[in-house]
């Protein structure tokens, strides 16, 4: 061999990595405020927390950071499939907030992962005018993150997502849903459709089984199937922060549940205290065309429906019965319909773990 091997040789261009850097660098500064410090290149990003401390979002005497970190999953199996890269990184962080704000908390910063077979200077781009938009809808700055080309990891053209977020609350305002009392009623946030979960099986039933093209306008959409699939998860930041707003003290918001894998049975009892039960009345919202063909194709049970997706319901809300129509119209002002979908009620055992009942 004349010439040694180089990086570039074994599939990963340094000084395209470098482009691609500067360009994240420019769409990051668009969701900073005064609090970032720096910017994206560093070894790290810098976010000051103030003095008491005292934040665009309000003074904080008792401060508690709040983490969560989440992906995107199979749907970028879809983005693969159609060449669209520019609404999934709106998914990577609505996966995380939406986790975040449950406790009540503000976001502060994302930070991303992109694991990618390739460097696709056009590829990164769009998935970061995703994130940027999805950071700017949730109100926090693009911080910091990582792009990593890893050719031997992913098969040519994919790639993989990861988000991490941080936001902070005030102790004695976390929502722990230690509030939750019997005669509580549950408010069902609508979903714009399946967010980021169920797609394998989703996948299967539509593309596998039923045969559908992503090209193929379907009547009971209004759409191709693409665009279905590909809609975006609904950021609640702004609604959940307008409902706080009105209602600051944890005693009118007893729990909130992001409803995400494992849906309504396995995400709304996290927020609630043993000894009751969460009493779902199914039909009481409107259910997305999205789920019926799926179940309809695929011959799906009912119970692995509710299990595998959010049916509908994108977040819930357990309140106090007199507070549900001003939640309800608070959402609605905020670009959110809801639903009121069921109700609290008292175990025969104190000590019993709660539990969804879909009646």
């Amino acid at each position: 061999m004349k010439n040694g091997l180089t990086y570039k040789d074994a599939g990963v261009d340094i000084h395209a990595g470098d482009a691609i850097a500067d360009d994240i660098g420019q769409l990051a500064r668009k969701t900073y405020g005064p609090e970032v410090i720096g910017g994206v290149g560093g070894f790290a990003g810098l976010f000051s927390m103030g003095g008491e401390i005292s934040l665009l979002r309000g003074l904080y005497k008792d401060p508690v950071l709040v983490a969560c970190t989440d992906g995107v999953g199979t749907k970028l199996k879809i983005a693969f499939m159609t060449g669209r890269h520019d609404t999934v990184g709106i998914d990577l962080v609505a996966m995380s907030v939406n986790d975040l704000i449950m406790q009540g908390a503000e976001p502060l910063f994302f930070l991303d992962y992109i694991g990618i077979e390739k460097k696709d200077p056009k590829v990164c781009h769009d998935l970061m005018i995703g994130v940027v938009a999805g950071c700017k809808k949730a109100g926090c700055a693009l911080l910091g993150g990582e792009t990593a080309s890893l050719p031997a990891m992913y098969a040519k053209g994919e790639y993989d997502l990861a988000g991490f977020c941080v936001g902070v609350i005030e102790r004695g305002k976390i929502i722990d849903g230690k509030k939750v009392a019997a005669g509580d009623v549950v408010i069902g946030v609508h979903s714009s459709g399946l967010h980021s979960n169920g797609y394998s099986l989703a996948r299967q039933a539509l593309l596998d089984v039923g045969g559908y093209k992503l090209d193929e306008v379907i009547p009971e959409f209004g759409r191709t199937l693409a665009d279905e699939l590909l809609e975006p998860t609904i950021i609640y930041a702004d609604a959940v922060r307008a409902i706080l707003k009105h209602y600051p003290v944890k005693e009118n918001v007893h729990a909130m549940a992001n409803i995400t894998g494992s849906g309504l049975p396995g995400n709304v009892p996290r927020t609630i205290p043993n000894g009751k039960i969460i009493k779902i009345q199914k039909g009481s919202w409107p259910v997305p065309p999205v789920f019926t063909l799926i179940q309809q194709i695929g011959n799906i049970a009912d119970a692995e429906m509710f299990d595998t997706f959010n049916m509908g319901v994108g977040m819930t809300i357990t309140c106090p019965k007199f507070n549900a129509n001003a939640i309800q119209k608070i959402l609605r002002e905020n670009g959110c319909e809801s639903s009121l979908i069921g109700h609290i009620e008292d175990a025969a055992d104190a000590n019993a773990e709660a539990v969804v009942h879909l009646v």
